[in-house]
C-alpha cells in the first residue's frame, strides 16, 4: 500500500464521498441468519409424521408464541358503552367505546345484521395502516359486507390511527402524521421496559372479543378474525394468542420472514416480535396455533408481501392440517391486485367464513354504501385523547419509573446477558488489509484500514493513522493506543470533525485507531431502497428490528465488534487502551470499556444520558439500534458511567433523549 499524504488543515466543507466499501455486509449476514432460522423451523415441521406429533407441535408453537409476546396482562373492567346507533335497511352500526386497560380507550364500530334469526357469527375486524382507521373504505366494506350476509363484525381502531392518535396536536390531529410514524415512535422505546407493541395491539383485539361475547346476538361457537396489511399482521398474531377463535382470514401479510428479509422489506415495530426467529417461528406457525380450525391465507399477486412465501406457508400448513385430519380447513386465495383488501379478497373471505359457519353467501359482494367518517365517530371530538384517555407512552413511563425504584447494582454478568454477548474466542480475530482509498485528508501523513473479522462474515473497519507509511500487518512496539468508535463514519469524522482530528494527534506516545462497527460508516447498508439509512423505516431500523427478532440486539453485536478489536490491539502489544466513543458510538464504547481489562481510560462525547430518558420522552430521537430488550429491568446508563469512574471516565456534552443527530 502506498503511504498517503494528508493535508494538515481541512477546509470546513468536506467534499470527499464517504467510504462505503462493505454496503451489503449487513444484508448478507441477515439473509444467512434468517435462512438458518427457517431451516431450523423446517426441520421441526418436516419431522412430523403422526397426528399426535402434529398435535404436540401445535401446543409447542402456542408456547413459543407466548414466550415471544410475553405474559398478557390481567383482564380489567371494559366499561363499554354505545355512543351512537346508525340504522340502515339490512344492518346497523353501533359506535362503541371500551377500555382495554384501565383508562386506555379503544374505539370501534359494531356492524350487526338486522334481519337475523337467533345468534349470528361474530368477527373481529382489524385495520391496516389507514390514517382514518376503521373509517377507511376497504375496512368499512368488509365489515358492512359481513353484516349484510349474516355475520356481525366489530371493527376497531388501532393505536395511532382513527380516533386513537397518541401524539395529539392542538387541533386534535397527530403531530407525527399518525399511523406508522406513531407506531414506531411509541413502540421502539417500549423495548427498554420489556414490552412489545404487537402485544398491545393484540390485547386490544382480545378485549374487543371479550366485549363481542357479552352481546346476546353473537354465537360464541363461530368467532372469526380478519384484517388486511397491518390488520393482517394483527390477525396473524391473534391466531397464535387467542384460543376462542374458530376461523381466521389474514389478508396481505402472511408470507415468510425469509422472503421479507431477502426482499429488504422494513415493517412496523408491532410487526417484528422479539425473539420470534430465535424461537424458530415463522408466519405460518401463528396460523398453525389455530390448527385444525379453518384459516384462509389471502395474498395478492402484485403485493410487496411476497406471494411465493404465502404459497410456501400454505404448503407447510396443508401438511400439518392433513396430519390432523382436516386438510379442507386450510386454504390460500391469491387475488389479482396490488396490496389491499380489494373486492376479490373480501369475497374469498366471505365464502370461507360462510362455509365455516354454514351460512349461505352470495356469489358477489353486496353493493357497498360507505358511511361518512363523522358518522362512525365514537367520541364527541373525534379523538379519545380529548376524553382524557391515557396514552400508550404513559404506561411505558409508568413502568420505567417502577423499574427504576427496584433495580439493584449492575454486575458484568447481567450486562453480558442484556447485550446477549457470546463468549469471546480465545484468539485474536483475523483481518484483511484494504487497498488505498487515496488521499482522505486525515490529520496524519499516512493511514491503513483493516477489515477485522469479528465473527464469520462480519467486519469492523479499523483505520490506523501514522506519519509513517503503513503497508502491511498491524505494527507493534507501542504499548499505548487510542481507539475511537465513530458516531456515523470514521472516515468523515477524521476529515471534518475538529475534535476527532485533535484526538488523533493528541497522544504522541499512543497509536491511534478509528473504528466503524458493523453497519456504520464503511459498512453502512445501501439496502431497503436508495439513501434509506436514516429514514424512520430505513436500513438502520431494518437490521435493528431483525436483530431483536433474532434475539441478538444490534447494539450487543456492535459491542462484540469493539471487544474483538480490543483483543486484536492487545495481541498487537497495546496493553493500555484509551477507548473513545462519540454519539451512537459512545454506547458500544461504554459497554466494551466495562467488559475489557485492556481499556484503562475512557472518553465519551455526546453519550446518551440514560435509557430512562428515552423511555419517558415522547419525542425521543435515538434509533432503534441503540435500544436493548428490558434493559431498564436490570440497569441504566448512569450506573455504567459511575462504574467507569475507576477508568478515569471523561464525559463531554452528553446528549439527552431528543438530541441524537445524524
Amino acid at each position: 500500500m502506498v503511504a498517503q499524504t494528508a493535508q494538515a488543515q481541512l477546509p470546513a466543507d468536506v467534499s470527499l464521498k464517504p467510504l462505503n466499501r462493505f454496503p451489503r455486509m449487513m444484508q448478507d449476514w441477515l439473509v444467512r441468519e434468517v435462512r438458518a432460522a427457517e431451516q431450523r423451523g423446517n426441520v421441526r415441521r418436516n419431522a412430523l409424521q403422526t397426528r399426535s406429533e402434529a398435535e404436540a407441535y401445535v401446543r409447542d408453537v402456542r408456547k413459543r408464541i407466548q414466550e415471544s409476546f410475553g405474559p398478557l396482562p390481567e383482564k380489567t373492567p371494559l366499561h363499554a358503552r354505545v355512543t351512537r346507533i346508525l340504522k340502515r335497511t339490512d344492518y346497523q352500526i353501533e359506535n362503541i367505546l371500551f377500555e382495554s386497560r384501565p383508562g386506555y380507550l379503544v374505539t370501534g364500530n359494531l356492524y350487526l345484521p338486522v334481519h337475523r334469526e337467533g345468534c349470528v357469527p361474530g368477527v373481529i375486524g382489524l385495520c391496516g395502516h389507514s390514517l382514518n382507521g376503521k373509517a377507511e373504505a376497504a375496512y368499512q366494506s368488509f365489515a358492512q359486507g359481513l353484516a349484510r350476509q349474516g355475520m356481525a363484525c366489530f371493527l376497531i381502531d388501532p393505536p395511532g390511527q382513527g380516533e386513537r392518535f397518541q401524539f395529539l396536536d392542538e387541533k386534535l390531529g397527530s403531530r407525527l402524521k399518525g399511523g406508522t410514524t406513531e407506531h414506531n415512535q411509541m413502540g421502539n422505546p417500549m423495548l427498554l421496559v420489556g414490552e412489545f407493541l404487537g402485544t398491545w395491539f393484540a390485547w386490544d383485539a382480545i378485549r374487543a372479543l371479550d366485549y363481542l361475547l357479552t352481546r346476546p346476538e353473537i354465537d360464541a361457537n363461530h368467532i372469526g378474525v380478519t384484517g388486511n396489511s397491518g390488520g393482517g399482521t394483527q390477525t396473524t398474531w391473534l391466531c397464535g394468542l387467542e384460543p376462542r377463535l374458530t376461523m381466521a382470514a389474514p389478508s396481505c401479510f402472511v408470507t415468510t420472514f425469509r422472503r421479507d428479509a431477502e426482499n429488504e422489506l422494513p415493517q412496523d415495530n408491532e410487526q417484528c416480535p422479539p425473539r420470534v426467529l430465535a424461537l424458530d417461528l415463522d408466519h405460518g406457525d401463528f396460523l398453525a396455533a389455530m390448527a385444525p380450525r379453518p384459516v384462509i391465507i389471502m395474498a395478492q399477486e402484485k403485493d410487496y408481501f411476497d406471494a411465493r412465501g404465502s404459497a410456501e406457508t400454505y404448503e407447510r400448513l396443508k401438511r400439518l392440517y392433513t396430519l390432523l385430519g382436516s386438510p379442507e380447513n386450510i386454504a390460500l386465495h391469491t387475488g389479482p391486485d396490488p396490496h389491499g383488501y380489494t373486492q376479490p379478497n373480501r369475497e374469498a373471505m366471505y365464502r370461507f367464513f360462510g362455509k365455516a359457519t354454514g351460512l349461505r353467501i352470495a356469489a358477489a359482494e353486496p353493493t357497498i354504501t360507505l358511511e361518512a367518517e363523522e358518522d362512525l365517530l365514537c367520541t364527541p371530538n373525534g379523538q379519545v385523547g380529548a376524553m382524557g384517555s391515557r396514552t400508550l407512552m404513559s404506561f411505558t413511563r409508568e413502568k420505567a419509573e417502577h423499574l427504576a425504584s427496584r433495580r439493584g447494582r449492575l454486575d458484568l454478568q447481567t450486562l453480558r446477558q442484556v447485550l446477549h454477548l457470546p463468549s469471546l474466542p480465545e484468539t485474536a480475530p483475523d483481518y484483511r488489509i484494504l487497498r488505498s482509498a487515496g488521499n482522505r485528508k486525515y490529520p496524519t501523513k499516512a493511514y491503513c484500514t483493516y477489515a477485522v473479522e469479528t465473527e464469520p462474515g462480519i467486519h469492523a473497519l479499523v483505520t490506523r493513522l501514522s506519519d509513517e507509511a503503513l503497508t502491511s500487518r498491524l505494527p507493534r512496539g507501542m504499548k499505548k493506543a487510542v481507539l475511537y468508535i465513530s458516531h456515523l463514519s470514521a472516515d468523515l469524522e477524521l476529515q471534518g470533525d475538529d475534535w476527532v482530528r485533535q484526538l488523533a494527534t493528541a497522544e504522541s506516545d499512543s497509536a491511534f485507531f478509528a473504528c466503524d462497527v458493523r453497519g456504520i460508516g464503511d459498512s453502512q447498508p445501501d439496502t431497503c431502497g436508495v439513501n434509506q439509512f436514516h429514514n424512520r423505516y430505513g436500513s438502520h431500523y431494518f437490521y435493528a428490528a431483525y436483530s431483536v427478532m433474532l434475539d441478538r440486539p444490534l447494539l450487543g453485536q456492535r459491542v462484540l465488534d469493539v471487544l474483538r478489536v480490543l483483543q486484536l490491539l492487545a495481541d498487537s502489544g497495546h496493553e493500555h487502551v484509551h477507548l473513545v466513543g462519540k454519539g451512537w458510538g459512545a454506547l458500544p464504547a461504554t459497554f466494551a470499556a466495562l467488559l475489557s481489562p485492556t481499556v484503562k481510560q475512557v472518553t465519551l462525547k455526546n453519550a446518551l444520558t440514560s435509557y430512562h430518558d428515552l423511555a419517558i420522552h415522547e419525542d425521543q430521537q435515538w434509533p432503534y439500534a441503540v435500544m436493548l430488550p428490558n434493559v431498564l429491568g436490570h440497569f441504566d446508563l448512569p450506573e455504567c458511567y459511575s462504574q467507569l469512574a475507576e477508568k478515569g471516565l471523561r464525559q463531554i456534552e452528553p446528549w439527552g433523549a431528543a438530541e441524537s443527530k445524524t
